[in-house]
């Protein structure tokens, strides 16, 4: 699932790409996406169609994990790609019977709905042929959704309706953050002394903070040196320092990396992140620590893999 720096790259990236642009039409094979914003209730594709048709894109951010469309006439449109979504940014034409010189493209592009424009591109990559969702806007440009696992939820509505949705208002605050400083960071774990959650439960929960998901939270525990299994209460101050600066020198490189691309993810432009490259632990298991030498071990938290150092991280 795309993690902080994946969806800040995306929205950040969008918010170039589409801003001002007005949305001319829609086209889903996935109906089952769009969602009120009360409750779990599905929204019919010809409902959101109606309410977002005309409407021009003012801006697009996120909060934590989750893409925020600001629409004119009030309206906002959360996005989350859960976890094999991702948005992209192009042109496609519908997919007649797709024929190439190069076999390889035929094997990836034949029997897709949308082809690329450039398929010879990053959009040609082969992890972004699963075109589910597509906003037709001004301009000729083309917002596309690729998922291959069709997880992903659309919830449009009026700004009110949005920013008070409870996946909003329940996410803990933001390691990259200035407002949260090493102090309000303690305070948050030191808060779970009486709570038998583990640090990399608690991390993984966006309760407590927000934005750090299966990789990063890896990544962070392997550079403060704190064992995944360690109960988050019972961190002391000078381990939660450690932790504090870990996740935000982690992040920030990933975002500076455009994210890892360890399976789906691609950015907006079809490219693949750099950040895996940086890996320390995750998907790591049976290579050699770069700071010990140990062997890279994982063991499941909460039906999650977690990749840790046994030596380093005691």
């Amino acid at each position: 699932m795309p993690e902080l720096p994946e969806v800040h790259t995306t929205a950040t990236y969008l918010n170039k790409a589409v801003k001002n642009r007005i949305i001319k039409d829609v086209w889903t094979d996935w109906p089952k996406y769009f969602r009120a914003p009360k409750g779990k209730i599905r929204q019919s594709a010809e409902s959101f169609k109606k309410k977002i048709l005309g409407r021009k894109i003012l801006s697009v951010g996120r909060k934590g994990k989750n893409i925020l469309f600001r629409l004119s006439g009030g309206y906002t449109m959360l996005a989350h790609q859960k976890m094999t979504g991702h948005f992209l940014v192009g042109r496609w034409h519908k997919n007649g019977k797709f024929k190439s010189q190069n076999k390889k493209l035929n094997n990836v592009w034949l029997g897709q709905k949308w082809v690329p424009v450039d398929h010879k591109g990053p959009l040609g990559d082969d992890r972004n042929r699963f075109i589910r969702l597509i906003f037709f806007l001004s301009g000729g440009e083309m917002l596309a959704l690729s998922d291959l696992r069709h997880f992903a939820k659309i919830i449009l509505g009026k700004d009110e309706e949005i920013l008070n949705l409870p996946e909003l208002q329940e996410l803990g605050p933001e390691p990259i953050d200035t407002k949260l400083t090493s102090e309000k960071f303690a305070g948050i774990f030191e808060f779970l002394n009486r709570r038998k959650i583990n640090i990399k439960q608690a991390l993984l929960s966006q309760e407590f903070v927000s934005g750090a998901g299966n990789i990063y939270a890896d990544e962070s525990l392997w550079q403060a040196k704190i064992h995944p299994l360690r109960l988050a209460g019972k961190l002391n101050r000078a381990e939660l320092s450690r932790l504090y600066k870990a996740l935000r020198l982690v992040l920030k490189r990933a975002i500076k990396s455009r994210g890892s691309s360890v399976d789906d993810y691609r950015d907006p432009s079809g490219r693949a992140g750099v950040y895996q490259n940086a890996h320390e632990v995750y998907h790591k298991e049976g290579k050699l620590c770069s700071r010990c030498g140990m062997k890279i071990k994982r063991i499941k938290i909460g039906q999650r893999s977690t990749h840790f150092c046994p030596h380093c991280q005691k």
